[in-house]
């Protein structure tokens, strides 16, 4: 299985240990990724003083999504907390500090089949995005410039979810993007 696999001089991370969202039903939730995507439950608790709860799920190599639910939590609001629509549809941008999206690695040779099965399962797919350094870094075809294929989809709180595997070897990026700094933004933060 092709994954990257970089060595961080100054901490020794194995993976994510979870991912904390928020979501406005807990059933939903449980049905979706225990029932749709096959993730375990594998924690759930009321938080103290009835301050909602937090359910944890194994997405696999030791790794959790996990969910709190908060009574009293704002509503989502698209283009705003989280997306408005999921790639290869629609306008993709979120606010700083927001979760764009999450994305799950899966197996190459498995890709197409998973894609197939959540549609069979009533989910609706965006397009496979061949990811590429093309001038709009997505092709329709595998070609061998891709380095990773994907498609999305959304959970019942509209989270953006991504199915996503490496079709090459990272070696080294010869040509480094310039990261951006806050002066380089065109909307002035919120004060």
């Amino acid at each position: 299985m092709i994954k990257p696999h970089g060595v961080n001089p100054e901490f020794e991370f194995s993976g994510i240990n979870h991912v904390a969202l928020v979501c406005s039903d807990m059933a939903k939730t449980v049905d979706f990724y225990t029932n749709i995507l096959g993730m375990p439950l594998v924690k759930s608790l009321d938080l103290p003083g009835n301050g909602g709860q937090h359910f944890f799920f194994d997405a696999g190599n030791g790794d959790c999504v996990a969910f709190f639910w908060f009574p009293d939590a704002p509503d989502r609001v698209p283009g705003i907390s989280s997306p408005a629509a999921i790639p290869g549809i629609g306008e993709i941008t979120s606010a700083v500090s927001t979760l764009n999206h999450l994305a799950f690695h899966v197996p190459a040779d498995k890709f197409d089949a998973y894609r197939q099965r959540l549609k069979d399962k009533g989910v609706r797919v965006g397009p496979v995005l061949n990811h590429d350094d093309s001038k709009w870094q997505a092709s329709m075809t595998l070609h061998e410039g891709v380095y990773v294929r994907s498609f999305y989809f959304q959970d019942p709180d509209g989270i953006t979810l991504e199915f996503a595997c490496w079709t090459k070897e990272f070696t080294g990026d010869a040509e480094h993007v310039t990261p951006k700094t806050a002066a380089d933004r065109t909307v002035s933060a919120v004060t």
